[in-house]
């Protein structure tokens, strides 16, 4: 195996995030495989420890230097696995843990994996997930042949998976969007620290599919339109003296449009958003929106114009001069004043999960949690494998109106819903 870097810079989306990290806060998520067996804790515990030396952007720990942070590589133990906790995505605090940025835990049949959003994005994170799951089938001594699917863990890490994407497409033109108002911000009375509520929804692919189709819309659409008009409906419940934009941040992973084999981040964030003060608006309103404001962003050209702009903000030579203690707080303002005061909320849907034949069998179904938002409001997430499609709710405010109206819009729709929750019973 080549030698390992002594450090690595971060990408442009891992700056930030960084930025943000502190001690009762960082942008943590989770994904989940619900086995079709009760989890071997030892097993799995040899599966992570022969997957991690083939992934070394996973296996480091963050550095503050004198003008950035940095990433450079983790050789104390680790990472361990461990039984599951009551609230998922806990803040990664330094000297904790080993410094490590990512975290495996199991619960009965599941198997939870949790990372720091500065190492990877959800396409880098489950091409791991994926790997680590098959090693842990191969410990169970289930048959799983090479597939394209999952990376070979006895060859080194190719240079593209390391590759910051960002850095390679930014041109020199730039997307300059003007301001953007204020959104409606769904916060609810805090819960004490530090508790996730997470309220689950299981449903059928096909069933949400067909449903969709009735609407000439994708499942991404479809949902993304049911989400905003739950969260108008929730506004206007609240009697505001004037109703404020509902806004959403949808990630949308670059690698379809750039072609990229990074395992790190490598994504942009996509603004749907309606303005109640028009009018009222249908679910069928929705959607049409929905569909032609992701058809018009959804273009090459501009895509790279705003990947670039994010970039030259980074490359700023001011900002490149300002110290590290000085330059997080002024990162972190302006995530507030760019990245949370126009949203009302995160939806982000990865897909459905491809699995080889092999370990098809073997997994019931995933899960994806977005952790702790930056203030008591909910984050959205879904996926899907095989016909099951999940969609997650989590966030730190104590009211749960926001979900009851998403999944009951779906139920009068006609699509089941099971729903699990982690909230106690009255809340």
């Amino acid at each position: 195996m080549p030698q390992e870097q002594d450090w690595y810079r971060l990408d442009n989306a891992g700056v930030l995030y960084a930025a943000l990290k502190k001690e009762k806060y960082a942008p943590v998520y989770r994904f989940s495989a619900v086995m079709t067996e009760r989890v071997d804790p030892a097993a799995l515990q040899r599966a992570v420890d022969r997957t991690m030396p083939r992934f070394p952007s996973f296996r480091v720990r963050i550095r503050k230097g004198a003008f950035w942070c940095y990433f450079e590589p983790n050789r104390k133990p680790g990472p361990f696995v461990r039984p599951d906790i009551a609230n998922p995505c806990q803040p990664m605090r330094d000297r904790e843990d080993n410094d490590w940025l990512i975290r495996f835990y199991y619960y009965e049949s599941r198997i939870s994996f949790e990372a720091f959003h500065a190492i990877s994005d959800g396409s880098g994170a489950l091409a791991f997930f994926r790997t680590v799951l098959a090693e842990y089938l191969r410990e169970r001594g289930v048959d799983v042949p090479p597939d394209p699917l999952i990376l070979d863990v006895a060859q080194p890490p190719r240079p593209e998976e390391l590759e910051d994407a960002y850095g390679r497409y930014a041109g020199k033109r730039v997307l300059r969007g003007g301001w953007q108002k204020t959104a409606y911000a769904n916060t609810s009375p805090p819960e004490p620290f530090y508790t996730l509520n997470v309220t689950m929804g299981l449903m059928s692919v096909a069933a949400v599919k067909a449903k969709a189709r009735e609407h000439n819309a994708t499942i991404t659409e479809y949902l993304t339109a049911v989400l905003l008009l739950s969260l108008l409906e929730k506004q206007r419940g609240e009697r505001p003296f004037r109703e404020k934009p509902v806004a959403l941040a949808i990630p949308v992973n670059l690698r379809g449009w750039f072609p990229s084999e990074t395992l790190r981040n490598f994504m942009l964030t996509l603004r749907p958003c309606v303005d109640p003060t028009l009018g009222e608006y249908g679910l069928d309103d929705l959607i049409r929106y929905v569909h032609h404001f992701m058809g018009l962003s959804l273009s090459r050209p501009e895509m790279r114009a705003a990947v670039s702009g994010n970039v030259q903000f980074t490359r700023n030579r001011l900002l490149q001069l300002i110290p590290l203690f000085l330059k997080k707080p002024i990162m972190a303002f302006s995530y507030q004043l760019v990245a949370v005061r126009p949203y009302t909320a995160t939806f982000t849907n990865p897909g459905a999960v491809r699995l080889p034949p092999s370990m098809a069998p073997h997994i019931r179904r995933m899960e994806v949690i977005l952790g702790q938002a930056t203030r008591p409001s909910p984050h959205c997430a879904a996926i899907s494998c095989g016909d099951v499609l999940e969609v997650t709710f989590a966030g730190t405010g104590a009211s749960s109106e926001t979900e009851r109206l998403f999944f009951t819009h779906l139920v009068r729709q006609g699509v089941p819903v099971k729903v699990i929750s982690n909230r106690k019973e009255g809340t």
